[in-house]
């Protein structure tokens, strides 16, 4: 689906300010409401848009400690992708898996309350995950830059 400069207008509202609502995004990108609503629609439908999310500080929830989890899985056995990401998937500590091609396989991103409790989560709930070959952790120190969106 090609995009218009309208719709790129569009995105751009929605990426300063992705709780304004559809009267206010209209406004700021100079469309009548009902334009920018089956704007949005269309976005949506060719898979742009993918939605509208909340984002959480999960510091001031009082998770202190974030963790990169670099896996390497035993590809020996050819179910050792979909075993390992199905058991991941219910760890509710687990934020974020994402998989590579080469050396590492899977990334899990993980949070704690405190280096106590990610103890108790990498020994209960990390290290008993089926199909590890190999495991790098990674602490997080600082957010540098964190984005999801290009110039449009």
């Amino acid at each position: 689906m090609l995009i218009d400069d309208s719709d790129r207008r569009l995105l751009r509202q929605l990426i300063a300010t992705p709780e304004a609502s559809t009267a206010d995004v209209a406004a700021r990108a100079g469309l009548t409401e009902a334009t920018c609503w089956r704007r949005l629609e269309r976005l949506r439908g060719a898979g742009i848009l993918r939605g509208q999310r909340a984002v959480i500080n999960w510091r001031a929830l009082g998770y202190e400690v974030e963790v990169s989890l670099r896996i390497t899985l035993d590809k020996t056995n050819p179910r050792a992708f979909d075993d390992f990401i199905a058991a991941a998937r219910l760890v509710p500590e687990v934020l974020e898996i994402q998989t590579f091609l080469g050396r590492v396989d899977v990334r899990l991103n993980v949070i704690a309350r405190d280096m106590a409790h990610y103890q108790q989560i990498y020994r209960d709930r990390i290290l008993p995950l089926p199909h590890i070959a190999d495991l790098e952790a990674l602490m997080h120190l600082s957010d540098i830059k964190s984005a999801e969106s290009l110039p449009l």
